[in-house]
Order: structure tokens, then C-alpha cells, then sequence
């Protein structure tokens, strides 16, 4: 994967206002799903106008767009972690449990924005991770990826301007904040929850504060 020309097609989206209209659902995903295979923003657009040529309200306009920048970003973090010896892919990319393994401990990985519906402040969440972290459990992924395995959760946090979303599209910074840590992963320090009775899940929350 080519990290360069994927930051610069993601940036392309932030020109447009990150808006959703509506909750993730089956019918949308399966009517987007040509997003998995294109890289480029301006073949999108493309692909977009051609699939939904009477879309007055940008329904599917903003759905596409959206899924395109959260997949292509998340693609490009999960290659930013196995760039590292101590990190290995998933050889299935369809596994919605698992995508890469630090030091043979086996993750899902999830990039979001600092939730808004999070009921405590920003500083909180820094110093109290395992409530953010039990929240984000019960809140995020109601769909096809919800579970209660292994994830290790990076947070993004834009202190000057709040558009947490557009660091999504920051590869290279992301890099070097991705690399510390696994330069000082520590098994130990994992958080440890016991969400049912007789399963053991491990996580952990990156924060990426951009100041």
C-alpha cells in the first residue's frame, strides 16, 4: 500500500462536510459497497454520480463518502501497525474479530473521534481509559463488527479546532504516534475486562491529540 497516495486521496474528501444523515444500516452498506474497491477520491465521485444519479438529497453521496474515508484510513493505520517486526496481519481480511496480532496477542483495531455522547470531558477520558474504553465497548460497532474480543482503540482529539475527524487522514503523523507505542508495548499494561463470565479480553486506547 502506497501510505503517500492514500493520505493524499483522503485529504481530498476534507473539502466536504463530514455528515452522516443517518445511523450505519444493511440496505446503505450493500448499496455502497463499491467502496472497497476504489482508491481514488475523484473515481468515487465518479462512481457515486453514476450509481446515484437521483440522490437530490446526497443521501448516498455523504454515506459513500464517509464509509470510503473511515475504510481507506483504516486500511492505512492497520499497514502503519504491521509495518512493525512485533505486529502480524490477519491472513483473512474478512475476519471482523481480528485484524493483526502484537506479539502474538490478536486485536481489532478501531480509529474513531472522541465520542460526543461520551458523558465526561476530554481530560477524563485521558486519565480514566478503562471507562472510556468499557463505553466504547457497550457503544460503538452495533453492526457486523460488534463484539467483545480484543480491540485496541485509537482516539483521535483536535484541540484547536474540534474537527477530530479530518486527523483520520493524517497518515503520517498517525505514523510516528503508532510507532511509539508499539516501541513500548507492555503485555502488563494491557486493560484487562472480563465482559462475560468465562472471557478474558485485553485493550487499550491510543490517544492521538492534535494541539
Amino acid at each position: 500500500m502506497n501510505l503517500l497516495k492514500i493520505e493524499q486521496e483522503l485529504k481530498k474528501r476534507l473539502d466536504y462536510p463530514y455528515q452522516w444523515k443517518r445511523r450505519q444500516n444493511n440496505d446503505f452498506d450493500q448499496q455502497t459497497k463499491y467502496i472497497y474497491r476504489i482508491q481514488e477520491f475523484d473515481e468515487l465521485l465518479k462512481t457515486i454520480q453514476r450509481q446515484h444519479p437521483h440522490d437530490p438529497q446526497k443521501d448516498y453521496f455523504n454515506y459513500a463518502l464517509n464509509r470510503w474515508y473511515n475504510f481507506w484510513s483504516a486500511k492505512a493505520i492497520e499497514n502503519l501497525f504491521c509495518q512493525s517486526p512485533n505486529v502480524q496481519a490477519i491472513q483473512n481480511p474478512y475476519h471482523k474479530q481480528k485484524d493483526f496480532t502484537i506479539n502474538n496477542i490478536a486485536f481489532d483495531h478501531k480509529t474513531s473521534v472522541f465520542p460526543k455522547a461520551y458523558a465526561k470531558p476530554f481530560s477524563h477520558a485521558q486519565e480514566n481509559s478503562t471507562d472510556l474504553i468499557q463505553w466504547l465497548y457497550q457503544n460503538q460497532s452495533q453492526q457486523g463488527r460488534k463484539h467483545l474480543k480484543n480491540r485496541l482503540f485509537i482516539v483521535l482529539y483536535d484541540q484547536y479546532n474540534q474537527e477530530h475527524w479530518k486527523l483520520k487522514a493524517d497518515i503520517q503523523w498517525l505514523q510516528s504516534i503508532i510507532q511509539n507505542y508499539l516501541k513500548n508495548f507492555d503485555q502488563n499494561q494491557l486493560k484487562v475486562f472480563f465482559f462475560n463470565s468465562n472471557q478474558l479480553t485485553y485493550s487499550d486506547i491510543i490517544f492521538a491529540v492534535k494541539s
